[in-house]
C-alpha cells in the first residue's frame, strides 16, 4: 500500500470548527478520487460540537435542544471537542469496499496506541470502536458506593429497559461515570463513510476531554455503557501532544502494511 500522509489542521487554541473540517474533508476526498494526491489523514481537535450519523434516533439527541450537526457518516450521535484527538483518514480502497476491514484497521491502530501508554483495550462484539472492559457484573460496586452526592435507588432501572435514559435518572447513570461503576466504557469512537471507493470521516480518541459533555446525549446510541479517556484510566494527565506522534506511527504501520482486498460478494444467481 502507498505511503500515508498526515495533515495537522489545528489543535488547542487553533482547534477547528466542525463544518470547516468537513469541507476540507470533501476537498481532500475529491483530490484523492482524482488521483491528484495520495492517501491522507487529517488530524485535529474540534471546537465543542455534537454530530449525528445517519442512524441517530431522535431520542438520543440533547433533551434541551442543543444544536446538533447531522452528517453523512455511519453510526449515531457523538461529541467532539477539546482533549479529543480526531482523525479523518481519506484513503482509496479496492471495490467493492470492505468497510468492516477498514474499521478494524483503525481500531487496531488505536488499540496499539493505548497499549503503548500502558492501557489495555479491546473490541466489543457488535460495537465499533475501542473499549476498556468493565468488571463482571457481580464484582461491580453498588451504585450507592459511588463518590456521588445522590443516593442510589434500590434497583438498577436499566435492567430490562431498552429505552432507559440516563439523563432522567441522575449522575449515577451518566456515561461519564461508567468508570466509577466499573462498566464497559468507550475510549475511541469510529464512524466512516465511503464514496466512490474513497473513505471519509474516521475516529475520535478521548485523551483528556471533559467527559461530562457526553452526558447530554446517548453516546453512539448505547445505553448500558459509558465513555472514558486515557487520562482517566491511567490516573495521570495525558496530552494531545504526547499522543499525536504515537497515533501517527501506529496508523502508518497498520494502514501502510495492510493487505487490501475487495469485499467478498456472493455470485449473482441466474433467473
Amino acid at each position: 500500500m502507498a505511503e500515508l500522509g498526515f495533515v495537522h489542521l489545528g489543535f488547542g487554541p487553533e482547534s477547528v470548527e466542525y463544518t470547516v473540517a468537513w469541507e476540507e474533508q470533501r476537498r481532500v476526498h475529491a483530490a484523492r478520487f482524482a488521483e491528484e494526491i495520495g492517501d491522507t489523514c487529517l488530524l485535529l481537535e474540534h471546537e465543542p460540537v455534537y454530530t449525528a450519523g445517519r442512524r441517530t434516533d431522535p431520542s438520543e439527541r440533547p433533551l434541551d435542544g442543543t444544536p446538533v450537526i447531522d452528517v453523512d457518516r455511519g453510526g449515531k450521535i457523538t461529541w467532539h471537542g477539546p482533549g479529543q484527538l480526531v482523525g479523518y483518514p481519506i484513503m482509496k480502497l479496492p471495490r467493492p469496499v470492505d468497510v468492516v476491514a477498514h474499521v478494524r484497521r483503525l481500531e487496531e491502530a488505536l488499540i496499539r496506541t493505548a497499549a503503548e501508554f500502558g492501557l489495555e483495550t479491546t473490541r466489543v462484539e457488535g460495537r465499533s470502536g475501542v473499549w476498556v472492559l468493565g468488571d463482571p457484573i457481580e464484582d461491580r460496586p453498588k451504585l450507592g458506593g459511588l463518590t456521588l452526592d445522590l443516593a442510589a435507588p434500590a434497583a438498577d432501572p436499566r435492567t430490562g429497559d431498552d429505552e432507559f435514559d440516563a439523563r432522567l435518572h441522575g449522575p449515577e447513570y451518566a456515561p461519564s461515570n461508567a468508570g466509577q461503576r466499573r462498566e464497559d466504557r468507550k475510549l475511541a469512537a469510529i464512524g466512516i463513510r465511503v464514496a466512490k471507493g474513497v473513505t471519509m470521516h474516521g475516529f475520535s480518541l478521548n485523551v483528556n476531554p471533559d467527559a461530562t459533555w457526553f452526558d447530554r446525549i446517548i453516546p453512539c446510541g448505547i445505553r448500558d455503557a459509558g465513555v472514558t479517556s486515557l487520562s482517566y484510566e491511567l490516573g495521570r494527565e495525558i496530552t494531545i501532544a504526547e499522543v499525536l506522534p504515537v497515533v501517527e506511527r501506529h496508523l502508518k504501520d497498520v494502514l501502510e502494511h495492510a493487505e487490501l482486498k475487495p469485499r467478498e460478494t456472493e455470485p449473482a444467481l441466474g433467473g
